[in-house]
């Protein structure tokens, strides 16, 4: 059968939609046809397997991911801590589905290698994206601070979406930008941001 890369795209964002909805139990060909809205047996013929379906979800997010990052640009520690607050509301706001589905897949790569290795390649770019924002904002970044700061981010977007407000304000998320100010102060020194 020859590809459809749209239809392709299509059952993969509706895989997204699933997993964030569901989580990994209810990510079935079935449950993904029913969410783009195609006739049963679609997502099978794209996707013969779940492991199948589940690594095309991965590579989407990926994906995804990497075409937002793409378009990053901050030239101060300011532009930095503005550029770091909107990629997190947009990670609970209109990238939240993808963001839920991404800890699911987080979840399965555990068990799953082919998943992790698709997994680790956004990560790797989440790393190699943070190191050169920092320096592109002209700090004195490492690949530690860079590590830092994105290690906190993903924590705090787990959090943000998972924990009751005084949970929230006890680790100072309830003002994400003292949040993010104080973590570019921390992991750059020399940012001139307020800790």
């Amino acid at each position: 059968m020859a590809e459809n890369r749209d239809r392709r795209d299509l059952l993969c964002d509706a895989a997204i939609e699933v997993l964030a909805g569901e989580g990994g139990r209810g990510l079935t060909h079935r449950a993904v046809d029913r969410a783009a809205e195609l006739p049963e047996g679609t997502a099978k013929n794209y996707f013969p397997t779940r492991d199948s379906l589940l690594q095309a979800t991965a590579e989407r997010c990926v994906e995804r991911y990497w075409s937002e990052l793409q378009q990053a640009e901050a030239h101060s520690a300011e532009e930095l801590r503005a550029l770091l607050r909107e990629m997190m509301d947009r990670a609970l706001t209109v990238n939240r589905s993808r963001l839920l589905a991404y800890l699911e897949l987080h979840a399965e790569a555990a068990r799953n290698a082919r998943v992790r290795q698709t997994l680790a390649r956004l990560t790797r770019a989440d790393l190699d994206l943070h190191l050169s924002a920092q320096r592109a904002a002209g700090l004195p970044a490492t690949r530690q601070s860079a590590a830092v700061v994105t290690l906190a981010v993903n924590s705090a977007l787990t959090y943000l979406l998972t924990q009751p407000p005084d949970v929230l304000a006890s680790y100072g998320l309830d003002d994400l930008d003292a949040f993010l100010g104080r973590l570019i102060a921390s992991a750059c020194p020399g940012s001139g941001l307020a800790g």
